[in-house]
């Protein structure tokens, strides 16, 4: 469903460090890099059309207003890498790695508060690991 999305932020280097270790942990290192922005994924192409693609971006006003964005881990694992690296490059918890059997009986996801206060999510839909 999504193409590509843009992430605000202040300081693109200290949000370029959190964004590395979270994204890494999911399997998507930075793929891109400038004064501006930095960026994740593959942008798509005619011959790769389900890629995804985030650009963080640096900007002088930024809003954390508690809309949030969710990214896919590929299982359970992930999603604890995801919100330990992502405590120890500088976010904050806003929800510990877990079952969300409100949303369905597999739902397992964490979420955190990028160092601006953007609100960011790792998610699994499948089963526990064997």
């Amino acid at each position: 469903m999504i193409d590509h999305l843009s992430i605000t932020v202040s300081d693109l280097a200290r949000a370029g460090r959190f964004y590395d270790a979270v994204m890494e942990a999911l399997g998507h290192p930075r793929v891109t890099a400038s004064e501006a922005k930095i960026g994740y994924g593959i942008r798509k192409r005619s011959e790769a059309d389900r890629q995804a693609y985030i650009s963080v971006v640096r900007s002088d006003r930024v809003v954390a207003d508690r809309r949030h964005w969710a990214f896919v881990a590929p299982d359970r694992r992930a999603v604890a890498r995801f919100h330990a690296a992502g405590l120890a490059a500088g976010g904050r918890d806003d929800g510990a790695p877990g079952p969300r059997p409100a949303y369905h009986a597999n739902y397992y996801a964490a979420f955190l508060l990028d160092p601006d206060g953007n609100r960011i999510e790792a998610v699994c839909h499948g089963p526990p690991e064997a």
